[in-house]
């Protein structure tokens, strides 16, 4: 019987590598060479319609906890332009963003309903565009078809 798992990419690869699971797709794939890059997602700074940053106040910004490679992008990049930023919410952004208290960093096709892209309009940075990597060891059969039309979905997210 075939499962699936959702972790982060450093836990999915040492599942992978200990033999645990037969296929994983990661995210910020650091010094392997067993990967194949299947896209490169791009990333924005989205809000709630109406949000408003009050002032001079730091920017309210809702991320994943460590070790997530999103988490240390944003905040590398914020910290890089100079911008004051605090932590409102540790665990995803999608509760925080959908409440309106502040912003958060997306993929495109991983945004909740109704958010929107602040990027241009509050001068936020430009965020770098990130590798998304397959590691397989599956070679003909269902898995390996399934996991084919997994990697055309994600390309075609990316380019969207």
């Amino acid at each position: 019987m075939s499962r699936g798992r959702i972790g982060s990419s450093g836990d999915l690869l040492q599942s992978y590598d200990r033999r645990e699971l037969d296929a994983v797709i990661v995210r910020l794939q650091t010094s392997r060479d067993d990967g194949e890059m299947i896209a490169e997602e791009r990333f924005g700074w989205f809000a709630a319609p109406d949000w408003q940053r009050r002032g001079y106040e730091p920017l309210p910004v809702a991320m994943l906890a460590e070790p997530c490679g999103v988490r240390a992008m944003a905040s590398q990049v914020l910290d890089a332009a100079g911008i004051a930023w605090t932590e409102i919410f540790v665990g995803g952004g999608v509760a925080a963003v959908t409440a309106g208290l502040g912003v958060a960093v997306f993929a495109p096709r991983m945004l909740p309903l109704g958010a929107v892209d602040i990027g241009d309009r509050l001068g936020r940075p430009a965020l770098p565009r990130l590798p998304i990597f397959i590691h397989s060891r599956l070679t003909e059969g269902p898995p390996r078809d399934a996991l084919t039309t997994l990697s055309v979905a994600f390309r075609s997210a990316a380019r969207g």
